[in-house]
């Protein structure tokens, strides 16, 4: 293991990559540490430990979320396929021996660690040996660069957060606040930069019809400036309640009510109402937000309405397709 770290050494401070290997010392440590330990002597000992590495999903998020859609940019989907699921495997892992920590169930403890901890020495081995030189053989400086700010989303497993790479003088500029255009495998005429990526108004528009929520806009001067038009709304609107004062798109016993939700918004004094309601013989979740810009500044409401009812009934768990 760490074949590749001599080449690694001699990257820039920062250096995605680094950082990948600063974790994966981490990460051996942690291991030591969990091999060496008793559980059933040393249980809390045990479980801060245990608890550390599980940390390892911050890891398999900013290469899932990161790494791996710039090795696709450069015609390599292994990754975003079979290290994948590996991920996954090593998940079901965790959830397994949670379960059994919950129940300190000791020898189930014992008997699933070595497995566990097999799987993600090997898993590294092939980060080594395979993942991290070809994504240093693939990407480029420029797309090197670009990884800071989602893996900042992402977050680290270390106990310290990793300085900008490239060093840069200027304050970081947070992703909600970025309009660099970069480099996309998608066209952008006719779309708009959101903060998070780049849609046209018809994907917009298509987004909010087929959100399975109710949304109703309304704008700091109380004005109802939108809804979304979804097949199975649970409340009906029309088009005339555009341009319209909330106040007056609510029944009288009601009205008091939203007058004062949109009166603490104002004042900053709160941020969310809910309520749930049967309506027609369904469960409905109604909830009220606060609109601010980056600044605090009130800039409105969003009413939120949906049938919950199935929701409720949901138990246990279903993680496989049903469809056949």
């Amino acid at each position: 293991m760490n074949s590749f770290l001599p080449t690694v050494e001699q990257l820039p401070e920062s250096h995605p990559v680094k950082v990948y290997y600063e974790e994966s010392a981490l990460i051996q440590d942690l291991i030591m540490e969990l091999t060496a330990i008793d559980p059933e002597a040393e249980f809390q000992k045990y479980f801060n430990i245990f608890n550390q590495l599980a940390t390892i999903e911050k890891r398999f998020a900013r290469k899932e979320n990161q790494l791996f859609p710039y090795l696709e940019k450069h015609g390599w989907n292994g990754p975003s396929q079979g290290m994948w699921a590996f991920h996954d495997g090593i998940r079901d892992q965790f959830r397994a021996i949670n379960g059994f920590n919950e129940a300190q169930d000791i020898s189930k403890i014992k008997e699933a660690l070595p497995l566990l901890i097999s799987e993600i020495q090997r898993l590294m081995s092939i980060e080594d040996m395979r993942l991290f030189p070809n994504a240093m053989e693939l990407l480029t400086e420029e797309d090197w660069k670009e990884f800071y700010e989602g893996d900042e989303e992402m977050g680290w497993m270390l106990a310290y957060k990793p300085a900008p790479y490239p060093a840069v003088e200027e304050a970081y500029i947070h992703p909600g606040e970025d309009t660099q255009e970069r480099k996309l495998s998608f066209s952008l005429d006719n779309t708009y930069h959101y903060d998070e990526g780049y849609m046209t108004p018809e994907q917009v528009n298509l987004l909010l019809r087929f959100l399975p929520v109710d949304i109703t806009y309304v704008d700091e001067n109380d004005k109802v400036i939108f809804y979304n038009r979804g097949e199975d709304r649970v409340f009906k609107r029309s088009k005339g309640i555009i341009g319209r004062e909330v106040k007056f798109c609510h029944p009288p016993k009601s009205v008091d009510m939203v007058i004062r939700i949109v009166d603490e918004f104002k004042a900053g004094t709160k941020d969310v109402a809910e309520f749930w309601i049967p309506f027609k013989g369904r469960m409905t979740h109604i909830r009220y937000f606060a609109i601010r810009d980056k600044d605090k500044k009130y800039r409105g409401v969003v009413e939120m309405s949906q049938d919950v009812t199935d929701i409720q009934k949901l138990e246990g768990q279903k993680r496989l397709l049903d469809w056949d």
